[in-house]
């Protein structure tokens, strides 16, 4: 008989961000560290959330099985690298500064047995980072990896609060990073207020994703902005409308009215054919 299958949430010390692994022991609660693998190698990381049966699982990514539960030499470590990691971030600054390169490092993860320092960093152009990792890898005597990473990939790795109050979305549950169009704003009516519209990143808000596809069922239910309607012989246009309180602002040359969709509808069907 097979045992079942758990996938788990774990976060590194460096990243707000749940990072999913598979495990078959459900004993393995929140705040227990244990040993991963990922792309910078073996890792510790401490369970965000308790075991949940995989059936309930609904992402795409393909999950890692949990190697073991962290023993005291692996919390050991860790904790040593953790102050190496520190040291690389000041030196690597210190090798940027004398090459000169346009680059802004974020952060230094040794892997757990020491053989991978991984190092992002944030860029507006692309840097010829050569030179630097044959500095870095002749001081630390180990596999060099500089990955550049963008705003949005920033935000989600430093973390913060939101606008709204909360974490920002893309730390806190988002596994893909979207690109936002301003498309998006404009389809909900929005001020373009490039500043308001702006998250951490200085990108577009990730959360204009979230009720686009409302407004864009909703106004299908209003007139077109431009509409013409006549009312007692006075040839009226849609200026506005608000989908929340279903109002419609329609103006003449001499008046401006406020009504509501239901009564914008019986007007409408009052006149044999729309103006336009």
């Amino acid at each position: 008989m097979e045992k079942e299958q758990y996938y788990i949430g774990v976060k590194f010390y460096n990243n707000t961000f749940n990072y999913f692994f598979m495990s078959e022991d459900s004993t393995i609660k929140k705040g227990v560290f244990v040993v991963v693998e990922t792309s910078r190698g073996l890792e510790v990381g401490k369970i965000s959330f308790n075991p949940t049966p995989i059936s309930t699982y609904k992402h795409s990514f393909e999950l890692k099985p949990i190697l073991r539960k962290a023993d005291a030499n692996d919390l050991m470590v860790h904790k040593a690298n953790i102050e190496r990691d520190k040291e690389v971030i000041v030196a690597t600054k210190k090798f940027v500064k004398e090459l000169n390169l346009d680059m802004h490092v974020l952060t230094a993860t040794f892997s757990l047995d020491g053989t991978k320092l991984t190092i992002t960093f944030v860029s507006d152009d692309r840097v010829d980072f050569r030179e630097l990792v044959r500095m870095l890898a002749a001081k630390y005597r180990c596999r060099i990896e500089l990955k550049q990473i963008g705003p949005r990939d920033k935000a989600k790795t430093s973390g913060g609060i939101g606008v709204c109050g909360l974490p920002i979305c893309c730390s806190n549950y988002l596994n893909e990073i979207e690109t936002i169009s301003i498309n998006k704003a404009k389809n909900q009516m929005l001020s373009l207020n490039i500043s308001k519209l702006s998250g951490q990143c200085g990108k577009l808000l990730c959360c204009l994703n979230f009720e686009d596809e409302n407004y864009t069922i909703e106004k299908k239910k209003f007139p077109p902005i431009g509409e013409a309607i006549t009312i007692d012989d006075i040839v009226f246009k849609v200026d506005s409308y608000n989908i929340f309180s279903k109002d419609i602002k329609i103006a003449s040359a001499e008046e401006i009215r406020i009504i509501s969709l239901d009564e914008y509808q019986k007007l409408r069907k009052g006149n044999r054919k729309p103006n336009k």
